[in-house]
C-alpha cells in the first residue's frame, strides 16, 4: 500500500510540473561575472512563489553539465545556467541584484552624488505551456557602452564577442 501511495505521488507530482528550462547567464567582462543575480518568481496573482514548488539546479557552462542544487537562494553569476522546473502555469520573472550584494561593483557615474541602487531587470512574463528553451539574463549598459546597473531578461541569444555584449538602453 505504502508503494502504491509513493508510486501515485510521483506521477501525479510530475505531471503537474512542466518540463524544466534554462536560464542561462553568459560571462560578462571582469568583475561583474562575480555579481550575482537573484531570481524572483510570482504567479499570475503576484504571489512570490520563487520558492514555492519550484525545483532548480545549476551548472557552470564550462564544466560541461555538472548539475549542483542550490542550497539558499536562485542566483546566477556570469557563466552560469539555471535549470528551473514550475508548476504549469503562468508566472512573471524578474532579476534583481541588492545594493549590499554588488560586491563594491562601482557603476561609472555622470553626478557624484547619485546613489547606489537596486540593479532590477525588465519583467519576464512566461506561459510553460508555450515557452522557450532557453531565456537569457545579461547586464543593461547605457549608450556609451558603460554597465548602469540592471538586467535584461530576453529569449533572444545576445551579441558575443570575447565576452556578452551589454543590452544598450537608449
Amino acid at each position: 500500500m505504502r508503494r502504491l501511495l509513493l508510486l501515485f505521488i510521483c506521477v501525479f507530482s510530475s505531471a503537474a510540473f512542466a518540463k524544466p528550462f534554462i536560464i542561462y547567464r553568459p560571462s560578462n567582462m571582469g568583475a561583474l561575472d562575480q555579481v550575482r543575480c537573484y531570481l524572483k518568481i510570482e504567479d499570475k496573482d503576484g504571489n512570490d512563489v520563487t520558492y514555492d514548488s519550484t525545483r532548480a539546479s545549476y551548472e557552470w557552462v564550462s564544466e560541461h553539465r555538472t548539475l549542483y542544487s542550490y542550497e539558499k537562494s536562485y542566483y546566477l553569476s556570469g557563466g552560469m545556467a539555471m535549470h528551473l522546473g514550475l508548476p504549469k502555469g503562468k508566472y512573471k520573472l524578474t532579476f534583481y541584484t541588492p545594493v549590499e550584494k554588488q560586491n563594491g561593483y562601482v557603476l561609472p557615474s555622470r553626478n557624484a552624488k547619485e546613489k547606489q541602487h537596486e540593479w532590477v531587470s525588465n519583467e519576464y512574463f512566461l506561459d510553460t505551456e508555450n515557452r522557450p528553451k532557453i531565456i537569457f539574463v545579461t547586464p543593461t549598459a547605457n549608450e556609451n557602452g558603460f554597465y548602469n546597473g540592471g538586467w535584461r531578461i530576453t529569449n533572444t541569444a545576445p551579441k558575443f564577442y570575447k565576452f556578452t555584449k551589454p543590452y544598450i538602453q537608449y
